[in-house]
């Protein structure tokens, strides 16, 4: 896996309160999460990003009130009728 240095400010984890090794996981989560929100990712390649397993991911979505499914209005759409679908004998 590739390495992504960003620039920071010294104090900036301190001033979260959190460790260094926090603030980095944290700032590897939230990556994850926003790349994910747009549909950059799957959650599967989310996941791995933020280095947990899919479920655990999907789970912690919603510490920053992200959707863990993922869908344009089109794609509810053609989920509906589909099920609808099912539905009918």
């Amino acid at each position: 896996m590739k390495t992504l240095n960003i620039p920071v400010p010294e104090d900036l984890p301190d001033l979260l309160k959190m460790s260094d090794e926090e603030f980095r996981r944290e700032a590897q989560l939230l990556l994850a999460t926003k790349l994910y929100e747009l549909g950059k990712l799957t959650a599967g390649m989310a996941a791995r990003l933020a280095g947990v397993d899919r479920v655990t991911f999907l789970t912690l979505l919603a510490r920053y009130h992200a959707p863990a499914i993922n869908l344009t209005g089109d794609e509810v759409m053609r989920e509906i009728e589909a099920a609808r679908g099912l539905a009918t004998p």
